[in-house]
């Protein structure tokens, strides 16, 4: 990560990871009060399949507020066996749509996912100036802040929450995720979770 870190301050340029997650008409549980003897039960609707993908961003700079840019992707099509992801102009289009947000250079570090290395998302990045990718080491999630966004949001907008329809579910969320992009402080925590720190110079390990 110090590689990273110290080409985003030689380039002043934000730092910027990436992550997506799936979201389900299926609730993620957690505690709530009940009778005694009495589990609680939520009723959903709808089958358990990913309904939507949301691909997200957690921005950082020193001297700048933290910023969360994200775009969801809704799944219609699941007995034909269709893409259950973004494809790489998706992620082409968002990072495009953040540079644009951020107004500066763009350090991006994220997973090793197939579509990160297609050929033609190589050929993206490597044709822009405003963009440099590093690549996370396999199987570190907790070195994701990203990952820290959705645990908040499982924790909040969908928590024991029986949604009434895919329309309701992507409101919950496009909700959920608008609160924290108006709240830096847990954009903050999130990196902090994972041990990374931010220096007037650059990103750097604990």
């Amino acid at each position: 990560m110090a590689a990273s870190g110290t080409t985003a301050a030689a380039l002043g340029a934000w730092i910027v990871f990436e992550d997506e997650a799936g979201f389900s008409m299926t609730p993620p549980t957690s505690r709530t009060w009940g009778r005694h003897g009495s589990t609680p039960v939520i009723r959903v609707r709808g089958r358990s399949q990913r309904r939507f993908s949301v691909a997200a961003l957690c921005c950082y700079r020193p001297g700048e507020r933290s910023r969360l840019i994200y775009r969801p992707k809704r799944h219609t099509d699941h007995k034909s066996g269709g893409r259950k992801s973004f494809a790489w102009t998706e992620y082409r289009d968002l990072l495009i749509a953040a540079h644009q947000q951020l107004d500066g250079p763009i350090v991006l570090i994220w997973d090793n996912l197939n579509v990160h290395k297609d050929r033609r998302m190589r050929a993206f990045i490597d044709a822009q100036d405003w963009i440099t990718a590093y690549h996370l080491p396999p199987y570190a999630p907790d070195l994701n802040p990203v990952e820290g966004i959705w645990s908040v949001l499982r924790r909040t907008t969908q928590a024991n929450t029986a949604f009434t329809d895919p329309d309701d579910l992507i409101r919950r969320l496009r909700h959920g995720l608008r609160q924290i992009q108006y709240r830096s402080h847990i954009i903050d925590g999130c990196l902090t979770g994972t041990g990374l720190t931010r220096t007037t110079s650059r990103l750097q390990s604990q």
